[in-house]
């Protein structure tokens, strides 16, 4: 009972945060369900105990509703993935993660971001236009729609000095 009312209470707005190694598992388990290609648990693990790997999440109670995760090296960041569940995608979260995420990598002294996105991602494109971002290449075959047919990446920049 105490559960379900924890749960009807904690509905309002995520809390976004720094992620930690404690947040692996429930990382893993979002990117699971969002990509085609799923990074396990070990795989978040490794990621967030490396020293140039900068990660925010957004919770509500004890529920993981999104994450960003990025790479740092040589002033330059790479935003690896970026996760919002289905019931919480369209309401601003991957966009208040974003702002979020590229305020922290500036202040450790990134001056570009750099990103993969599928050319067929419309909403993951319309974020990063509407952030800042610019195309600045494109990966043909990088990645494999449902279908098995090639899908091109955009590679997208932007630069935060």
């Amino acid at each position: 009972m105490i559960g379900f009312l924890q749960r009807l209470f904690v509905r309002g707005e995520p809390v976004l945060s720094e992620a930690t190694i404690r947040d692996a598992a429930a990382i893993a388990a979002l990117h699971g369900v969002s990509f085609r290609r799923g990074w396990s648990d070990d795989e978040i693990e490794r990621l967030l105990i490396e020293r140039n790997t900068v990660c925010h999440r957004a919770t509500a109670g004890r529920t993981l509703c999104g994450f960003i995760l990025s790479r740092l090296a040589a002033g330059e960041a790479e935003i690896l993935s970026v996760a919002v569940t289905g019931a919480r995608r369209g309401r601003g979260l991957a966009r208040a993660l974003l702002n979020l995420h590229l305020r922290r990598l500036a202040g450790l002294g990134a001056t570009a971001v750099f990103l993969e996105v599928d050319e067929d991602n419309e909403p993951a494109r319309r974020l990063y236009r509407r952030a800042g971002f610019r195309e600045v290449g494109r990966r043909p075959g990088y990645y494999q729609k449902d279908s098995g047919a090639p899908a091109t990446a955009l590679v997208l920049r932007r630069d935060l000095a």
